[in-house]
Formats: structure tokens, C-alpha cells, sequence
């Protein structure tokens, strides 16, 4: 008898050793943490990362739990976020159904791929080269582009991107952004202007360099659609910044006799392919122009321009301008 109740204390001794293991597994403070799982690490290289990391307490019962949920040969790769009270159910969670840790990355409305290539680069510490996606016709072909880069279709809108992101899955994400954004609708109504879909993105991005305010694209829109349909040069400023390397600055009369088929001053209709990366308020605006007589504007210092009809009063409005320039100096 004495036996038997011996035996039982044992038992009960144990069970309240690995209960109390398991309260301290489940209930472990964790100090935030990055964990990097790298491409091809077994289960195995997994447990020793977490244990060498004091993520986890006991190698066995990880891997053993791991396995039980079957998913021993689904292991992701990435950064992994640890912080807080984890225990192994938590961990489990996180790394095979939260995923690693997705990095925000905002592309501004009327950014320049160059710029937006650079800005990626540094939010995933790399150094892709995206040169040889950019001129792509594999890809321009792959996404209906009727275009000779992918300049003005990279859609400005904020993504999350993986640390280990690749440059081509990157520019999927952006591509199929725009396409969702210039959908049927937009299509078909640039087939009502007689409009391909590269020359409204195109005449997007000249709205978007030239727009300060919303209030304003559907009546900057009016004065191009309206030189157009006169044969009358666009002159906008923002191609000739375009083809200008450097940040933008005032322009001089040099600056607008640069011989580039993006010259608007020079050339008459719209350039050959965007200037930058439009967003969906300016290709609106470039397919829904408001109706005006418009044909000038002039820009006034405080983001709003001055719109008139005829050259005369333009020259007013710009001697006006400068007035007010010298005045608030």
C-alpha cells in the first residue's frame, strides 16, 4: 500500500513539474526581437534559432508541436517580430500564420520611377538593379503595356512589402495595382476621346506635375485637351523638368529650346510616354476635363494658378504675379 501511494506521489510530482514547464512556456516575457528564418532552414535550424534566442524554452516540445500541426515542411522565411508574453502556440502562430513582418512602403502621386527604385532599395537594404525590369518588353507585353518603359504605370498608393520582396515581384504588386485602378470604366471612356490608355497615363503625369490643388486638375486637364484639339503646343513645364537631371528649378529660356522629343515647347502634342507615376485624381482628370475656353495658366505662388483665354491676358496675369513676388519678398 505504502508502495502504491508512493508510485502515486511520484506521478502527481511529475505531472505538476511538466505542468509547471508547461505554465512557463506558454507564459515567457520577450523582449522585442527580430528573428530572421532564412531560405532552405529545416525545422531543426528553426528550434536552435529560437532556443539560441531565448524564444523558447524547450527545443523538443517546440519541434513536437510544430509537427503535430503539420507543419514541419511549410517553413517560411523572413524577419519575424517577437515581443511581448509568447508561449510556443503564439510563436507557432506568428511564424506560419501572421508571416514575417511586411515593410510600408507610400509612393507619392507624380514620383519618377528613378526616384520611387531608389526609395525601395532603401527600404529593403538592397541594391536591385530595376533597370533591366523597367525597359522590359516582356513585361510590357506580360501587362498590356503600350509602352517603351514602365514610366507612369508603377501606381503611387501605399504597399507592404516582405523583407526578402524580389524586384519583380515588387513591380507585379504595382502593375496590377494600376490596372485594378484603370479599370473598364476608365478604358471605355478613353475610347470615347479617342484616347489610347498611354496617352491619358501620359497626360495624367503632365497634370500631376503641374496640379498643387485637386480643385484644379479638371481645369488644368481643359487647357491641354483644348491646345490639343487645336494643334497648339502644350508648353507645360513639367516635361521640360523631366528631361532637366537635378531637383526642379526655374526655368530659363535655354531650358526650353533643349532639343528632346519631351520638349513641349518645342514639339506639338503630347510626349512620347509619361513623366512620372500619375494617380487616379489626375487620370480622371485627364478623361473627365472640365469644359472651359481655357487655353493659359500661370501658376500664383500659393499652389492655385491663373487660368485666361487668350495670350493678352495671360502676359497680365504673369506681370501680376511677379508684382505680387517682389512684394512679399
Amino acid at each position: 500500500m505504502k508502495e502504491i501511494n508512493t508510485i502515486k506521489s511520484i506521478a502527481i510530482t511529475i505531472l505538476i513539474i511538466f505542468a509547471t514547464g508547461i505554465l512557463s512556456i506558454n507564459n515567457r516575457e520577450i523582449n522585442p526581437s527580430i528573428i530572421t528564418i532564412e531560405k532552405g532552414m529545416s525545422l531543426n535550424s528553426v528550434s536552435n534559432l529560437m532556443l539560441e534566442n531565448n524564444v523558447i524554452v524547450n527545443q523538443n516540445i517546440f519541434k513536437l508541436k510544430v509537427v503535430s500541426r503539420g507543419l514541419a515542411s511549410k517553413i517560411p522565411t523572413g524577419k519575424f517580430l517577437i515581443e511581448g508574453k509568447i508561449s510556443d502556440a503564439i510563436l507557432i502562430d506568428l511564424i506560419f500564420n501572421k508571416g514575417p513582418i511586411k515593410l510600408k512602403l507610400t509612393i507619392p502621386e507624380g514620383l519618377q520611377s528613378k526616384n520611387l527604385f531608389q526609395n525601395i532599395n532603401m527600404l529593403l537594404n538592397t541594391d536591385y538593379d530595376f533597370n533591366k525590369y523597367f525597359n522590359s518588353t516582356e513585361i510590357l507585353e506580360e501587362y498590356g503595356l503600350n509602352a517603351s518603359s514602365l514610366e507612369g504605370y508603377l501606381f503611387p498608393d501605399t504597399y507592404y512589402l516582405y523583407h526578402d520582396s524580389l524586384p519583380n515581384e515588387i513591380i507585379d504588386i504595382l502593375l496590377t495595382e494600376f490596372w485594378k485602378q484603370f479599370d473598364e470604366n476608365l478604358q471605355n471612356r478613353a475610347n470615347q476621346l479617342g484616347f489610347s490608355v498611354h496617352e491619358v497615363v501620359t497626360l495624367a503625369s503632365i497634370i500631376e506635375g503641374e496640379a498643387m490643388l485637386d480643385s484644379e486638375r479638371r481645369t488644368i486637364s481643359s487647357v491641354y485637351h483644348n491646345r490639343l484639339k487645336i494643334n497648339m503646343k502644350l508648353q507645360a513645364d513639367p516635361t521640360i523638368q523631366y528631361i532637366i537631371p537635378g531637383p526642379p528649378k526655374t526655368l530659363s529660356n535655354r531650358d526650353l529650346r533643349i532639343k528632346s522629343d519631351y520638349n513641349t515647347y518645342q514639339n506639338y502634342g503630347l510626349p512620347p510616354g509619361p513623366i512620372n507615376n500619375p494617380g487616379i485624381e489626375s487620370i480622371k482628370a485627364a478623361l473627365y476635363p472640365e469644359d472651359t475656353n481655357f487655353l493659359f495658366f500661370v501658376a500664383q505662388g500659393d499652389g492655385s494658378h491663373a487660368f485666361t483665354t487668350n495670350e493678352k491676358d495671360h502676359e497680365e496675369a504673369k506681370r501680376i504675379y511677379k508684382i505680387n513676388k517682389r512684394m512679399n519678398r
